[in-house]
């Protein structure tokens, strides 16, 4: 008797625990569901507070378009102020391409926990329904006959107490039944919302690339005129060719500099380990293989030499404007500036004297001094500077001297 009485008290302990664990599995997982749409909805705050950052920066580069005094200003310095504002219209496409991946994120979790709320609503109904098939089944007179079947005064406020708790967990799953049930529609209701921000999110999307596609069409269009006039293009040409000269110059004394560091970095380490043997790297610089990747995806639109009366120093490659650039070596950046003929534009030193430079990118991604392992990201394709539409122009250099990229890719 015992025996029988202690299994089936274990049976039921066994019964509890495992429920128990249930519960807490699913209060966990929607515990840890609900922190990860906290850090997902954090995300879409702080991009949407970037939005704003850019959206204000471009009234700004807009008002100064407006103003009499663009119009006194000289061509070249004209497309700089379209670049920056073609530049933070492209800023914004990454913004809002990078809120709708959060959105899609989001719409994920709060789809979990829809059914998660459903499971839940669907669990109470059953535990309800159960309950009302009982009570049809007994009824009132199974109350009646547990409080009438008492056997003394005592026991009948018993049964009675009994009876009161049975009546108010009946109303207690009632109650819960209706909390599930409002709890899964506000999740639905929840979810609804998240997919109507995503659809206007999208809708944004289109309306921005529209307006970056009319700023290039504008940008270009400039460049196009100041083609079109002979002798203002002659000018320009010997503008260019003085400026690549200029920044040939100060690519030179950067990778000098870069040099002398490295120098000095290493007759620190030697200086450090007298006694053995001295590391002969050049610190935390980076230096390449010696062999190159292509930089971006694309077609070649114009090739290294002669060109328009006057020498193509570089590549041409055609891609649409936000591909992605990545370094064509390892190496150190040296330069990560905006020129009027290149445009926004990067140089990379990858030792041994060889050096590679990106233009007309619509932005940056590494600053000067920051390693760079090959195919890193580095920045976007763009169309600043002297240029008539979205492409990379890339140069190698050895030893000070421009050669022909493609025999070195």
């Amino acid at each position: 008797m015992n025996c029988r009485r202690n299994f089936r008290i274990g049976t039921v302990t066994l019964a509890l625990v495992m429920l128990l664990s249930i519960v807490l599995i699913g209060i966990t997982a929607l515990t840890d569901t609900t922190a990860s749409a906290r850090v997902t909805q954090s995300h879409i705050d702080r991009l949407r507070q970037e939005k704003r950052d850019y959206e204000q920066q471009k009234r700004e580069i807009q008002e100064k378009i407006n103003a009499i005094e663009f119009e006194r200003l000289s061509e070249v310095a004209k497309k700089e102020v379209l670049d920056d504002r073609i530049t933070l219209t492209g800023l914004e496409i990454e913004n809002i391409t990078e809120t709708i991946n959060q959105f899609s994120i989001l719409i994920r979790e709060k789809e979990y926990e829809v059914v998660i709320a459903q499971n839940r609503e669907d669990a109470q109904y059953e535990k309800y329904r159960n309950r009302v098939r009982d009570m049809e089944e007994n009824g009132i007179i199974s109350y009646l006959e547990i409080i009438f079947d008492s056997t003394s005064f005592s026991d009948l406020l018993a049964r009675i107490d009994f009876v009161s708790d049975i009546m108010r967990a009946d109303e207690n799953a009632y109650g819960n039944l209706q909390k599930a049930r409002s709890d899964t529609v506000a999740a639905k209701e929840d979810l609804e919302e998240t997919k109507a921000e995503l659809d206007l999110e999208k809708l944004a999307l289109l309306d921005k690339e529209a307006e970056l596609q009319e700023q290039l069409d504008e940008a270009h269009a400039l460049i196009l005129k100041m083609e079109e006039d002979i002798e203002a293009a002659e000018q320009r040409r010997a503008e260019i060719a003085a400026e690549e000269e200029r920044i040939q110059k100060e690519i030179a004394a950067a990778v000098a500099e870069l040099q002398r560091q490295q120098e000095l970095e290493r007759q620190r380490r030697a200086a450090q380990n007298s006694g053995g043997s001295g590391s002969s790297g050049g610190g935390g610089w980076v230096s390449g293989t010696g062999q190159l990747v292509w930089p971006t995806s694309g077609s070649i639109s114009s090739n290294y030499g002669p060109r328009n009366g006057r020498m193509h120093q570089g590549v041409d490659i055609s891609a649409p404007h936000g591909t992605a650039i990545v370094a064509a070596d390892s190496g150190t950046v040296v330069t990560s500036t905006y020129a009027g003929g290149y445009g926004n534009y990067i140089v990379i030193a990858h030792g041994n004297g060889t050096t590679t430079l990106y233009a007309h990118m619509s932005s940056r991604a590494v600053g000067v001094g920051a390693s760079v392992s090959k195919g890193q990201y580095i920045g976007s394709v763009g169309s600043t500077g002297n240029s008539t539409g979205p492409h990379l122009h890339f140069e190698v250099s050895v030893n000070g001297s421009r050669v022909n990229p493609l025999g070195m890719l």
